[in-house]
């Protein structure tokens, strides 16, 4: 039984960057298609699809790495908000991820936006995890 299903695919995807794959799949779930859009709008993965698995669906995430020598782009990636503690904030305590060049990814009422995009539409939520 998984409990942090959320923080099981960030550290797939953490995994799969390590050891230089090209793609992983993950079990597919609304928010982690969400997260995963918001992480090709950010540049930090190609592209993902959800595709039918085994059992259910899974979301297939093709992972970036910049220049020749096969660095990734996402440097660090963190869970913010477990399921033993949650961490909402207001619009106007939305974190910036290390100065401003990471992202805070933010589950609102108006959906799962980017700490940027909270900040400027004035909504707060549960931040969900920080990429950098």
């Amino acid at each position: 039984m998984l409990t942090d299903p959320i923080a099981d695919y960030l550290t797939r995807i953490r995994n799969a960057l390590q050891s230089g794959r090209d793609d992983v799949e993950i079990p597919a779930s609304r928010l982690k298609v969400e997260i995963s859009r918001i992480l090709v709008e950010q540049g930090y993965i190609t592209s993902y699809e959800t595709a039918p698995g085994e059992v259910g669906e899974v979301v297939k995430v093709r992972l970036k790495y910049t220049t020749k020598h096969r660095r990734p782009a996402i440097i660090g990636i963190e869970r913010v908000s477990r399921p033993g503690r949650r961490r909402y904030v207001d619009h106007a305590r939305v974190p910036r991820v290390h100065g401003g060049t990471g992202t805070a990814i933010v589950s609102t009422s108006h959906g799962v936006m980017t700490g940027h995009q909270a900040r400027s539409a004035g909504v707060g939520g549960e931040i969900v995890a920080y990429v950098w």
